[in-house]
């Protein structure tokens, strides 16, 4: 059993955790993920790591309320505990050799990308920030990225917050003034990701994209979490739990990883509203 320490809404639908789990501290990078079950008949979901302290051993995560166990992490509270959180795992986010990063995070990705932003910011590299989000009401994390930035744009669908527009419209001005990034790094929805790997595809600037998919074991075995990556005029397969998350954006089949992702949509927003009205149904109408 693991504890949580702290419990904060970021958003009207994005929780911060901080769980006490101080092996998983002690290990744990940025770019790197553990796997949860928040009872002993849940499901096993994955969340990347947002951050550790190793003085408390404690290790934060982020996530969103989109289905049944999400939801029914959310309704626990500070000193409650969960059954497993397994971890690190997956490959932490290369680092070496880059001195000029450009991070680009959109919604509940900017969880993912904030401390992949503070690493390079530690190591000394030059760190832009682009974020993007639908409106001001679900911005998350600002005062990090800033902190960890030399360059920060903050975007909005709607122009609500920061800039109008989506956060290739930055990119693409700074790529056509001549800024020479070492690597970008996207993180955030598929679509998002697919586009700023093509704002990024005629400056021939590297782009590392993190994965997502489908996960259940997080050891390669179930290969739920296979993506299809096109090299050498080859399409070979690949499993995000072992050998990402984090992939070549130029590499990756997008369309086919948007296809599988939407595969469960409909049975997970059901299970979700049928723990939400089991919740009800128990006098907890959170």
């Amino acid at each position: 059993m693991f504890k949580i320490i702290t419990k904060k809404q970021l958003n009207p639908s994005v929780t911060q955790m901080e769980i006490e789990a101080p092996l998983v501290a002690r290990k744990a990078k940025p770019g790197q993920f553990i796997i949860l079950r928040v009872d002993d008949e849940g499901e096993r979901i994955p969340l990347t790591v947002a951050g550790c302290d190793l003085s408390r051993g404690t290790v934060e995560i982020i996530f969103q309320i989109v289905g049944a166990t999400t939801e029914k992490l959310d309704r626990k509270e500070a000193g409650e505990y969960i059954e497993d959180f397994v971890g690190p795992l997956g490959v932490a986010t290369r680092t070496d050799g880059i001195k000029n990063v450009c991070i680009v995070g959109g919604g509940v990705g900017c969880a993912i990308a904030m401390p992949v932003a503070e690493e390079f910011h530690k190591i000394g590299a030059r760190v832009t920030s682009i974020v993007g989000f639908r409106n001001k009401d679900i911005v998350i994390l600002e005062d990090e990225f800033k902190s960890y930035s030399d360059r920060f744009e903050i975007m909005t669908d709607d122009g609500s917050y920061g800039r109008k527009g989506n956060v290739t419209l930055p990119l693409k001005e700074m790529l056509e003034s001549g800024e020479k990034f070492d690597m970008i790094i996207t993180i955030g929805p598929l679509i998002m990701m697919k586009y700023v790997v093509e704002t990024a595809r005629p400056y021939g600037v590297p782009v590392t994209v993190s994965m997502n998919p489908i996960m259940i074991d997080g050891t390669g075995m179930c290969g739920g979490c296979r993506l299809t990556l096109n090299r050498d005029g080859k399409r070979i397969t690949k499993f995000a739990c072992v050998d990402g998350p984090d992939f070549d954006g130029y590499e990756v089949d997008f369309d086919e990883a948007m296809s599988r992702g939407r595969m469960y949509f409909e049975f997970e927003r059901k299970s979700h509203e049928d723990t939400c009205n089991l919740f009800k149904a128990k006098g907890d109408d959170r």
